[in-house]
């Protein structure tokens, strides 16, 4: 369905979420403001590189003169050190879910909108020292230390390629004594129900895409990517939270000398386009129900 038949048919209903997941320079933030601004709507993040303020640019945050057409929330607001969960993100969204009209939620990060449709389950905290040690075993003995000593059931369903993913699973294990599946299980149920929603799937063919991400890299550096990084130069760790933005580590090694511009913005474009077919697949395989909206070319 072309997107602008959404508004024109006044098919979103006020009283509903909207929610807009797609890869990542696929258009989702024009069609958010799109909508916002036909139906008064407010925009909430979904995406779990947007929140840290060092990253206007290099995350494609929305603009300042896009913040004056429509509120938006849950942007820029977290320290680059500040470790931010899921968990967080679906406590701070909740109070925002009662808006009327109700508000727009938009990101490509799968798991926030898995968690809010599906449920999260009640997971404690990781103690630091924990983290701490999982930090060190993965920087010493790789990824498949941590794989290794997953109990089964989660080893078998983990993501093996995320070590985000693999070292969130290690941490309650360690902390809790049990699985991450053992504790799925017990989800309650989610804040936004799939049928108390219009949820839309952004899908954009592959080639428009990587000309897309081409073109949006290019575009960051002309506006200022290059200077996010180097006032994140001294304080820089590549385990830092903030440190996963794609393009973050490219132009930083840039800056440090250790490879041309032209070399950290063909790393960072190639870079990009693999984080887009993995969420394109993500997509496609968890969001066949959701419907789905063709770019704006």
């Amino acid at each position: 369905m072309a997107r602008n038949t959404l508004i024109r048919n006044k098919e979103l209903d006020l009283t509903l979420p909207v929610l807009i997941a797609g890869a990542t320079a696929s258009g989702k933030s024009a069609l958010a403001l799109e909508i916002a601004a036909a139906q008064g709507r407010s925009i909430l993040n979904a995406d779990a590189l947007q929140v840290y303020g060092c990253w206007r640019v290099l995350t494609a945050r929305p603009t300042a003169e896009d913040e004056t057409v429509a509120p938006h929330l849950l942007y820029g607001h977290v320290a680059p050190d500040a470790p931010y969960s899921v968990g967080d993100w679906l406590r701070e969204v909740a109070p925002l879910l009662s808006e009327r009209p109700a508000p727009i939620i938009v990101g490509g990060t799968g798991l926030y909108f898995r968690a809010l449709t599906e449920g999260l389950a009640d997971i404690p905290p990781t103690p630091a020292e924990i983290r701490a040690t999982a930090d060190a075993r993965l920087a010493e003995h790789g990824l498949g230390a941590l794989l290794a000593e997953l109990d089964a059931a989660t080893a078998q369903t983990i993501d093996a390629q995320n070590p985000a993913r693999v070292q969130r699973a290690w941490e309650v294990l360690r902390a809790t004594g049990r699985g991450l599946v053992d504790w799925q299980r017990d989800t309650p149920p989610p804040l936004v129900a799939p049928g108390r929603a219009h949820l839309l799937h952004l899908d954009a063919p592959r080639d428009w895409l990587e000309h897309r991400i081409t073109a949006r890299f290019d575009q960051m550096i002309a506006s200022g990517a290059l200077e996010e990084a180097r006032a994140m130069l001294a304080h820089w760790e590549p385990r830092l939270p903030a440190a996963k933005a794609i393009g973050a580590p490219e132009l930083i090694a840039h800056l440090r000398g250790e490879i041309t511009l032209p070399e950290a913005r063909e790393d960072a474009i190639i870079a990009t386009r693999r984080y887009a077919k993995r969420q394109r697949t993500w997509f496609r395989a968890r969001m066949g129900t959701w419907r789905k909206i063709s770019p704006a070319r």
